[in-house]
């Protein structure tokens, strides 16, 4: 059975200085079902789980299970490069009714593939949900090839990748090598099209913290057979989704959000506010879409 087909968002993390905006949360939770998208993401790279503390992910995975209610599924990051962490996150994210997981490959320890598929095979073994593998070599210094993830593979519970290495080749041969239900979802906003012309199921995105029903709309439209269109709505998102990475995830996005009315809190450090000349350039690339103004729809 399918984790979710189509378009799944990475949400922020609303901080305040003392924790969670819980209320805004809340808000933007709900906001995301009303606009289409079709899975949640928490506590992912984008929600800045990194400085979140392990009661904060806790409850923050509960919440985000709460708040839903089953309306669409939500999927917990509880990946690091810690083992032992890693499982007992795991373990308590499927206890609360999170619908699958998304684990990223262990970071700075850069394990062998041995090492790898023990670490994700420890996990795998103690839980019963879904498992989505998260390849993000740029972060962790380490690719998952094609060939590891096969192996990863015949755990029973890793059932999909969010391949955001933006080697299409890879994500191609992954296709060719992996069981057709074994889902590929893009993690990287301008490759939604073409991954999905391979074969894939969708999207886990960042821009659709900030124009979730355009990314709805773009795996709706490849999903129903318009592909002309899903191309056109790929394209007319390049410009935008391009200034979300024109600092490190999620400054630019956190500050493009409160230019949209949309209060997504702040930043935590090690990650502080976007200089002055590129937020001028996310604020050019918010106008060229038709942004500012208010909520995009």
């Amino acid at each position: 059975m399918a984790i979710f087909r189509g378009a799944g968002v990475a949400i922020i993390t609303p901080f305040t200085e003392t924790g969670i905006d819980w209320d805004r949360l809340r808000t933007l939770l709900n906001w995301h079902v009303e606009q289409g998208t079709n899975a949640i993401v928490i506590c992912g790279t984008t929600g800045e789980a990194s400085t979140m503390s392990e009661s904060e992910k806790k409850e923050a995975i509960r919440f985000t299970v709460e708040v839903i209610a089953g309306r669409i599924p939500v999927i917990a990051g509880t990946g690091t490069n810690n083992t032992s962490a890693s499982v007992a996150m795991s373990k308590y994210a499927e206890s609360v009714g999170a619908d699958a997981l998304l684990v990223i490959n262990p970071y700075y320890n850069k394990t062998s593939p041995e090492g790898l598929y023990r670490h994700f095979k420890a996990i795998n073994d103690e839980v019963n949900i879904p498992i989505v593998v998260y390849n993000v070599p740029s972060r962790t210094g380490m690719n998952i090839s094609a060939e590891n993830l096969q192996r990863l593979a015949t755990l029973g519970n890793v059932k999909a990748v969010k391949e955001a290495s933006g080697d299409i080749a890879q994500i191609a041969k992954i296709r060719r090598l992996l069981p057709e239900d074994f889902q590929i979802f893009s993690g990287n906003d301008d490759q939604v099209v073409p991954i999905m012309a391979l074969g894939g199921d969708g999207v886990i995105s960042v821009t659709g913290n900030l124009i979730p029903k355009a990314i709805s709309d773009m795996t709706k439209a490849f999903l129903g057979g318009d592909v002309k269109e899903a191309l056109r709505l790929q394209m007319a998102t390049f410009d935008i989704t391009s200034a979300m990475f024109i600092e490190t995830n999620p400054i630019p996005l956190k500050a493009a959000m409160r230019l949209a009315g949309l209060d997504s809190g702040i930043l935590r450090l090690p990650l502080c506010e976007i200089t002055e000349p590129n937020l001028v350039k996310v604020e050019t690339a918010m106008k060229a879409f038709g942004l500012l103004g208010g909520q995009n729809g």
